[in-house]
């Protein structure tokens, strides 16, 4: 492998971070990164909010779920899909902006997505750890307010940067056989590999938290997909003009 693979499959999300904060400069390089990220037909629908006042970060750290480290990581970002620069320039140009189209809403996610990968892989190469806060969604519209975003444009997540407090091991992840495939879905159920990575997974949390997690991946999944979660996610994005027609 070479070294940005080995970057690349090194990942951890880091919640522990020094008192230190990112340089702008650093940040603004970071971001130049990520906007070289691929951009569907150059739409680049991303905005990026760094979040610098402490009594801001507090009450988006509370809205999270008490995620504390969203307080005291060196730098907090807010990534948003935005349709409303390209709406402005649409009828700059005496076009009429289609609101509420669902295709737009998926190019404008997809690239914030991208663009926030770009990022974290810019940021890791300079020792910088991170964690992705899709916590913020908890209460979209009071992030919303908080951060005076116009309508066409939504949180779709936070990321938190700084320098690592925390050394921890990295997670595993699905065997490749169970994702990768050639030509087609496979017809089959996934057990032998999910009975794999639920076992290699228990190792790993238990090792983690000194025995204090006993789980599995099948278990983490049934709490997130065995219920309705962020039911209110589709009248907030409809409150903000994506009405997905």
């Amino acid at each position: 492998m070479n070294t940005i693979m080995q970057l690349l499959r090194s990942h951890r999300s880091i919640r522990k971070f020094r008192d230190k904060p990112v340089d702008d400069a650093v940040l603004q390089a970071i971001m130049r990164c990520g906007q070289a990220a691929a951009t569907s037909s150059n739409i680049q629908a991303t905005t990026v909010i760094q979040v610098r006042k402490a009594d801001t970060r507090r009450e988006i750290a509370r809205l999270a779920g008490d995620q504390s480290y969203v307080a005291t990581a060196g730098a907090f970002l807010v990534f948003c899909a935005d349709l409303n620069r390209p709406r402005i320039a649409c009828e700059k140009q005496g076009g009429n902006f289609a609101e509420g189209m669902t295709e737009h809403f998926i190019i404008a996610t997809v690239d914030v997505a991208l663009f926030a990968q770009n990022c974290v892989l810019a940021a890791e190469s300079l020792g910088l750890g991170i964690c992705y806060v899709g916590g913020i969604r908890n209460d979209p519209a009071g992030v919303c307010t908080l951060l005076e975003l116009p309508d066409q444009v939504y949180p779709v997540f936070g990321l938190c940067l700084g320098y690592p407090a925390q050394d921890p091991e990295i997670k595993p992840r699905l065997p490749l056989a169970a994702v990768f495939h050639q030509d087609r879905y496979p017809g089959v159920d996934f057990t032998p590999e999910i009975r794999d990575y639920d076992q290699r997974l228990r190792r790993y949390y238990r090792t983690r938290t000194g025995g204090t997690k006993e789980s599995c991946w099948s278990r983490e999944v049934k709490t997130l997909v065995g219920r309705k979660t962020r039911p209110h996610m589709r009248e907030f994005l409809k409150s903000r003009g994506f009405s997905m027609q």
